[in-house]
């Protein structure tokens, strides 16, 4: 796993290639899927979760307001989640089903640079079906969490 420190003077610094990076490099490095971690160079904790945060920040000032992904309601209902007695299991949720976007788009992706083999009715019917599929997973998990702990 690559190694980034982070310095008091909040500069970035690949162990790996012995140079200091910025986020957009370390944006690049998420996007190709190349395992990293960021740590305080004087302490060693662990800043990661900080910086993929700070990335998405940068993504979003970025975009115009009509690509942005989070909108100021689901911001506000996200803080209203946190302050909840007992939050809800919101990460594994928003991470199952941020995975089958990525992996029905990049089906999709796959399909249409191969001209299309199946029909689009049938594509729409696949989707459709690993929708259901996904739906059906996180209704049973939920429903074993309830389970447990009414025991």
């Amino acid at each position: 796993m690559r190694v980034i420190r982070k310095y008091a003077n909040r500069r970035l610094y690949d162990t790996q290639q012995s140079r200091y990076v910025t986020l957009e490099d370390l944006r690049h490095l998420v996007l190709e899927e190349e395992a990293f971690r960021v740590e305080d160079a004087k302490s060693g904790e662990d800043l990661t979760r900080t910086i993929l945060l700070s990335i998405i920040t940068e993504q979003e000032q970025r975009h115009d307001n009509d690509a942005d992904v989070f909108s100021n309601a689901l911001l506000e209902q996200l803080i209203r989640i946190y302050a909840m007695a007992q939050p809800l299991p919101l990460a594994r949720y928003l991470e199952q089903g941020t995975q089958l976007m990525l992996e029905q788009q990049r089906r999709m992706q796959d399909q249409w640079q191969q001209a299309i083999r199946h029909s689009p009715v049938e594509t729409m019917r696949e989707l459709a079906e690993d929708n259901l599929r996904f739906w059906q997973r996180m209704m049973r998990q939920h429903q074993t969490r309830d389970d447990d702990t009414e025991r």
